[in-house]
């Protein structure tokens, strides 16, 4: 790769660096381009060098989110007990998820009006639910509602963990019993 290319790259990782801290300062959609710029030492217009418009530098942030969960996920050491595997699943992805509540709203709250991920950066989010269909198919777990059931109620607590109390572990401490009622309905064994 020539230096151009891997000064262009650079500036785009820095362009997505800056728009994730400007969000944890003021929010997915509260800030501008012009200061997405300034807090790069560029002017305005030269950000389109990079990315045609914010949804586009949204869109990379969503990718990129969706590939640093997915490579979280494929590095879960998961131990042979069934049960035991869907509390490692569960305590990992809340753990992910409240620790990066500006990621949490743009990959799954949709806070930003109009914003749809382009084909190619939701992607890694397809590789991500395949993976952990693939993990419930290990453990027996063929029916798709289960995964709905899953991921509303993994949902559910980070929701509420993030949105009520921020930094606490008040529904972290629920992921035991939640995980235990879903393993009880879809971890049976077969009936005769």
């Amino acid at each position: 790769m020539d230096q151009r290319r891997q000064r262009h790259l650079a500036t785009k990782d820095e362009l997505i660096s800056t728009a994730w801290k400007l969000t944890e300062e003021k929010g997915l959609a509260g800030w501008s381009l012009r200061e997405l710029a300034q807090a790069n030492g560029i002017k305005a217009p030269s950000l389109y060098v990079y990315f045609p418009s914010k949804d586009q530098i949204y869109d990379e942030m969503f990718a990129r989110s969706y590939e640093d969960l997915l490579e979280y996920t494929k590095q879960a050491v998961l131990p042979e007990d069934p049960r035991e595997r869907l509390h490692i699943f569960a305590t990992r992805f809340f753990d992910w998820a409240v620790s990066n509540p500006a990621r949490l709203q743009l990959m799954f709250w949709r806070v930003v009006p109009g914003f749809e991920p382009s084909e190619n950066a939701y992607a890694a989010s397809i590789q991500t639910l395949d993976l952990m269909k693939q993990n419930f198919a290990d453990l027996g777990i063929t029916d798709p509602q289960a995964l709905d059931l899953w991921t509303a109620l993994l949902s559910g607590l980070i929701s509420q963990q993030v949105s009520n109390e921020p930094g606490g572990d008040r529904w972290r401490k629920l992921i035991g019993q939640a995980v235990d009622m879903f393993a009880d309905e879809y971890l049976k064994p077969a009936r005769a």
